[in-house]
């Protein structure tokens, strides 16, 4: 049956989809002692990473898709249409994780999208358009420093020899990596540009819990900075060495900590948010002075100037902090840069019209958090669809949360949305 003249609604199988989440939650899955639930660690590249994989191919290849994998290991899922000349639209997210995460970030919005493919399937249909789902390598940027990686070069905006030659903490590179899992893929890297591409994801975030809504219309993503400070002092003795005499990395990583703090609460940017998420003494001893501290400084803004302005702020306060240790030497280097992404208007009209006729309030939000859809905004119509999380909305956290009701509220949009732009 074609639905090329009209578009029925779309049954989604919601026990179908949730046992999909809940099998794939399981590779990678750990006890979490800060929370006592299980949490999931199934970082980019890993061993976990692979099985992951090798599970959501299966489940394509049972779907009747065609699965290649390009040269950055991201997944393509390719269910044919009736014109299969015509540019296909596309939908996914990922399916890497940060070492503390739940099952929802990232996988809900490809295993969604691998379930409106199963529900086609079930009802019989067949769209005009091509549907393309797909699972991007390296979201996160937790292991090699980058985040949305694959979508990043796919799209054009990193090369694949930078991204190749990326390494993580203990020196593994990640072309290496991505061969040694058996992910380096012979499809190339740049991605002709789909008729559109679509995103579901957990909303990571509060609003829509506090409104009481299930759904969102993701307006865009805000403006992304991550760099690593490393400050180089002096190790000494803690007892004996006068606190005049000292080249301490370990208390100018804290001045800066409170600074990027005191910014935030500035006003003065904006609504600036910082985050100092990773944090490394070197000898890491208690009776000696840090000869050295690494630290991470993530900033995010959703106003490109004033993103500028802290940015700018902030190195002049690191160019600074030798005066007050002289010989302190101060180190940056610049591990993800992103401007605010707006996403296609016509795209958000359509999900915010289907959920509408789905029964749905649909609140427009900006995103806070990167995806990998603002990376495919640079090459076609884009937008994204969030879903109400529980407990706050929080993620990349064990207690990440979204109720079975509620992903099958937002992958029925989902669905809806992409036979509207299939037709």
């Amino acid at each position: 049956m074609s639905i090329e003249a009209t578009i029925p609604a779309l049954a989604i199988n919601s026990e179908r989809l949730w046992q999909s989440l809940m099998d794939l939650a399981a590779i990678g899955a750990y006890d979490d002692d800060a929370t006592g639930l299980v949490g999931i660690n199934r970082q980019s590249l890993t061993d976990e990473d692979g099985e992951g994989r090798r599970l959501v191919i299966g489940w394509m290849e049972e779907a009747g898709l065609e699965v290649t994998v390009d040269q950055m290991g991201n997944i393509f899922g390719r269910r044919e249409g009736t014109d299969p000349e015509a540019a296909p639209v596309m939908a996914g997210s990922h399916i890497d994780t940060v070492a503390t995460a739940g099952a929802f970030d990232g996988c809900l919005g490809v295993l969604g999208a691998l379930e409106v493919i199963r529900s086609l399937n079930d009802a019989g249909l067949t769209t005009r358009r091509p549907i393309v789902i797909t699972a991007w390598t390296e979201e996160e940027g937790v292991r090699f420093g980058t985040d949305m990686l694959g979508s990043a070069v796919a799209a054009g905006r990193l090369t694949l020899d930078y991204a190749y030659n990326l390494a993580d903490e203990a020196g593994l590179r990640f072309g290496d990596e991505l061969e040694r899992i058996g992910f380096k893929g012979e499809r190339p890297v740049r991605l002709q540009a789909p008729h559109a591409y679509v995103e579901a994801h957990i909303e990571q975030g509060p609003v829509l819990q506090q409104e009481g809504l299930a759904i969102g219309v993701v307006t865009g993503v805000q403006a992304i900075s991550w760099q690593k400070v490393t400050l180089h002092g002096r190790a000494a003795h803690a007892g004996t060495t006068p606190t005049e005499l000292r080249l301490d990395a370990g208390l100018a990583a804290a001045q800066i900590i409170v600074h990027v703090r005191a910014m935030v609460n500035s006003g003065k940017y904006g609504q600036l948010r910082a985050t100092v998420g990773h944090v490394r003494t070197s000898p890491g001893l208690p009776s000696v002075v840090p000869d050295l501290a690494e630290i991470t400084v993530d900033l995010r803004n959703p106003d490109d100037a004033l993103m500028a302005q802290a940015e700018h702020d902030l190195a002049a306060f690191l160019a600074e902090l030798p005066s007050a240790q002289p010989g302190l030497r101060v180190e940056t280097k610049r591990m993800a840069k992103t401007d605010a992404i707006p996403f296609n208007e016509v795209v958000q009209d359509t999900i915010a019209g289907v959920a509408r006729g789905l029964g749905h309030e649909a609140m427009p939000l900006m995103s806070g958090a990167g995806h990998d859809a603002q990376e495919m905004a640079a090459i076609t119509p884009t937008a994204m669809i969030f879903i109400r999380g529980q407990y706050d909305g929080i993620s990349h956290n064990p207690r990440e949360y979204s109720t079975p009701e509620d992903c099958a509220v937002g992958i029925t949009v989902l669905a809806q949305t992409i036979l509207e732009l299939c037709a």
